[in-house]
């Protein structure tokens, strides 16, 4: 496994390259082939299993959030069509991992290292969904999906301030707070594996969020911003989510938020009550 000092400026150009055509990829399998090939040889990484598809795969069909229907999780139907959404998130956030490094010319090996981590669990967590899908008589694509993680990342695309702001802080923490009740949700329609699965990704969540908030603060420490003055600033700017409460602070607090930010997000919820989240 190559560490941050030993990690070359040519080894960077060529991580950064391969994030790029790993990004570009359409294909779930491919995307999550590439992204596989790029851990092992950057990270020395070969945890996510191969995909299993029950034929050729689609693009899910893209709609407003408000058009997805609610179902029963009685159903393998509507356990599937519920883990098909989580999929969704997992595979835009492959996409975001490898966009932040493909993207932004960070001067720091350790950034790229780091977000290639974090695209490997993310293409982890979808092969564990895809496989669970499979179980279900499902395939990723088979389902609508809404692509508000993504809109976040084209409003980002010139700011990797915002980016870190916007998406790992804020989108992708928002999963810190509702993957519990959808865990106990699953667990008492009897699927298990389904919420050992949910567990898997709230526990390696906590570390993506971390590596988004540290990094948040490094560029702030270097531009001489106060990091809560700015998170606000960009929240405002980029009309980002209202928060939704209940937060999970436990999770928050572990994956590096601080108390202050907290109770920020707390007085914001009680501002905004009416506002979606997602």
């Amino acid at each position: 496994m190559q560490t941050a000092q030993a990690y070359s400026v040519t080894s960077v150009r060529a991580a950064r390259s391969s994030a790029l055509r790993a990004r570009n990829v359409i294909d779930p399998y491919e995307k999550v082939r590439l992204t596989r090939e790029l851990a092992r040889e950057v990270l020395g990484v070969q945890r996510t299993p191969a995909i299993e598809l029950r034929g050729i795969p689609k693009p899910p069909k893209l709609v407003s959030p408000k058009l997805l229907p609610q179902r029963s999780l009685a159903s393998a139907a509507g356990r599937a069509s519920l883990l098909h959404a989580v999929a969704h998130i997992e595979f835009n956030a492959i996409n975001l991992a490898l966009d932040i490094v493909a993207r932004f010319d960070a001067t720091s090996s350790a950034f790229v290292l780091d977000w290639l981590s974090v695209a490997e669990e993310e293409a982890y967590h979808f092969s564990l969904l895809q496989g669970h899908l499979v179980s279900l008589g499902a395939n990723y694509g088979d389902f609508d999906a809404h692509n508000g993680l993504w809109e976040m990342a084209e409003k980002t695309k010139t700011s990797l301030l915002s980016r870190l702001a916007l998406v790992p802080r804020t989108l992708e923490a928002r999963g810190l707070d509702v993957s519990p009740a959808m865990r106990e949700k699953l667990l008492q329609a009897g699927d298990v594996r389904a919420a050992e699965i949910l567990s898997i990704i709230l526990r390696d969540e906590v570390g993506h969020v971390a590596i988004g908030n540290r990094w948040f603060r490094y560029y702030c420490a270097e531009a001489e911003l106060d990091p809560m003055a700015t998170f606000e600033r960009l929240w405002i700017e980029h009309d980002a989510p209202s928060p939704r409460p209940p937060f999970n602070r436990a999770a928050r607090l572990a994956a590096g938020f601080v108390a202050e930010e907290l109770d920020w997000l707390d007085s914001q919820a009680k501002r905004t009550p009416t506002r979606s989240a997602q």
